[in-house]
């Protein structure tokens, strides 16, 4: 399998190239050169494998130039750090089926692909006797999930951004309370917004890139979206084995859009048995503003109790485009530099029909979202974190026929504030946070400036 810049404007990549490279040269985001669509007897021999097995099948569809022990070894030490034997169980509640992807050490769905591509960097880097700096940038979850995947490991430092403020406690807790020396927490004066674009700006200087041996652990990485479309396959087998069923929708929470990608790309390896994919968003509605109006336009971020999703500007965007457009690394070139000047892309009546038979979308307000917490906890015993409970209540705006698999992206500890504006108390907290606040701290605060940033690296960086 080879590997293609959105933009078209770069030679073939292998997957290891593909995964040490994060963005493309041209500014374009990597995609896999085809998408396969699997054979009904390809599918029926996925469905009952262990979730590693799963994991290891869909990986050798993208991954043919790492031998297969070494891949399968990977795989299995990165979620032996997950404390439950399913990895991402799936449990029945209610109107709807939760995919609880919040069983890793960071609590977040961003273990599943982090904690892998944590061990993947070490291996392909000692293989090739380098060093990296991962450069990234976080609204909450992955700079915590990223640092513990990078903590420790050999040849490599990590530089995580977030902005001053706008994530939750516990989540500025975790990131921050990692005092490994390979590890610097940066805290911008500023939102996701910048952060992200403080980040795409240093990989789009391609000297400095080079000069530093920045490596990405964003969505913009092609390894994290692969090893999230494993879940999918997963959790569309328990569902559809339960219910008796061959088609569900997934209702997915989402800012960055780099989730909900992983679940496109698994509805095409599965050749639409994911009906749909419920796409959505808090009340920074860019792209269910895309999916319902056509109108992506960039807004002022609303800072909300689901601060992950506070995003306006979603970088996996782009490669969405790149399907949509038919594959035309040229449209997706000029839709881009249109954008970055007027902040706004338009889309025809006919792009429009083509995304509707992808996506449905609803955004959910705050109070709503807290409604939702409450109700369910009411109707079921089950506490949501405010982001699942932002796709929850999306996905009860469209139980029409199909069983609803709900993303719950996070533990509910994680936001114990508005947990209890919602219950009336805090959940429960599990054993990894409940030391976090006497723990010793490592943060530096700058300003929402690339130079400030380009700086700090140059001096730290290995």
């Amino acid at each position: 399998m080879r590997y293609l810049s959105t933009r078209g404007k770069v030679a073939p990549l292998s997957f290891r190239q593909t995964v040490l490279s994060g963005l493309a040269e041209d500014g374009g985001l990597i995609l896999p050169e085809r998408v396969p669509v699997l054979s009904e007897n390809e599918i029926r021999l996925l469905r009952d494998l262990p979730y590693q097995e799963l994991a290891f099948r869909i990986f050798r569809y993208f991954v043919d130039d790492i031998p297969e022990e070494d891949l399968k070894g990977l795989i299995q030490r990165a979620y032996a750090t997950f404390d439950h034997p399913e990895i991402t169980p799936v449990v029945r509640k209610g109107p709807v089926w939760i995919l609880e992807l919040f069983h890793g050490p960071t609590l977040a769905f961003k273990d599943v692909a982090l904690q892998f591509l944590g061990h993947l960097f070490e291996y392909l880097l000692a293989e090739r006797g380098e060093r990296m700096n991962i450069l990234g940038a976080t609204s909450g979850d992955t700079g915590s999930a990223a640092i513990y995947g990078v903590r420790g490991k050999k040849n490599l430092a990590i530089f995580i951004l977030h902005p001053h403020g706008r994530v939750s406690p516990v989540q500025a807790l975790q990131m921050t309370t990692v005092t490994d020396p390979n590890v610097f927490n940066l805290a911008i004066e500023g939102t996701f917004d910048d952060c992200q674009a403080i980040v795409k700006g240093l990989f789009a200087d391609l000297d400095f890139k080079k000069r530093y041996r920045l490596g990405a652990v964003n969505s913009i990485n092609w390894a994290r979206v692969l090893a999230q479309i494993v879940y999918y396959f997963w959790a569309y087998f328990r569902v559809t084995e339960a219910e008796g069923v061959e088609r569900v929708r997934f209702s997915v929470p989402t800012g960055n859009f780099g989730d909900i990608f992983a679940g496109y790309l698994a509805r095409r390896m599965l050749s639409g048995r994911i009906e749909r994919l419920i796409l959505a968003t808090n009340e920074n509605d860019i792209l269910t503003r895309f999916v319902n109006r056509g109108d992506y336009s960039v807004r002022e971020v609303v800072p909300t109790i689901s601060p992950s999703m506070d995003i306006q500007v979603a970088s996996n965007f782009e490669r969405y485009l790149y399907y949509l457009w038919g594959e035309d690394p040229a449209r997706v070139r000029e839709a881009m530099a249109c954008f970055g000047e007027e902040r706004r892309l338009v889309f025809s009546p006919e792009e429009l029909e083509k995304v509707r038979e992808d996506f449905l979308s609803a955004s959910v307000t705050q109070e709503e979202t807290l409604e939702t917490i409450r109700r369910f906890y009411r109707d079921t015993g089950y506490i949501l974190d405010p982001h699942t409970a932002v796709g929850v209540r999306a996905a009860l705006e469209f139980l029409e026929g199909y069983p609803v698999i709900c993303l719950a992206t996070a533990h509910p500890a994680k936001f114990p504030e508005a947990v209890s504006r919602a219950l009336g108390f805090e959940p429960p907290v599990p054993e990894p946070l409940r030391d976090l606040a006497s723990r010793p701290r490592r943060v530096v605060i700058l300003p929402a400036e690339m130079e400030a940033v380009r700086r700090f690296i140059s001096e730290h960086a290995l």
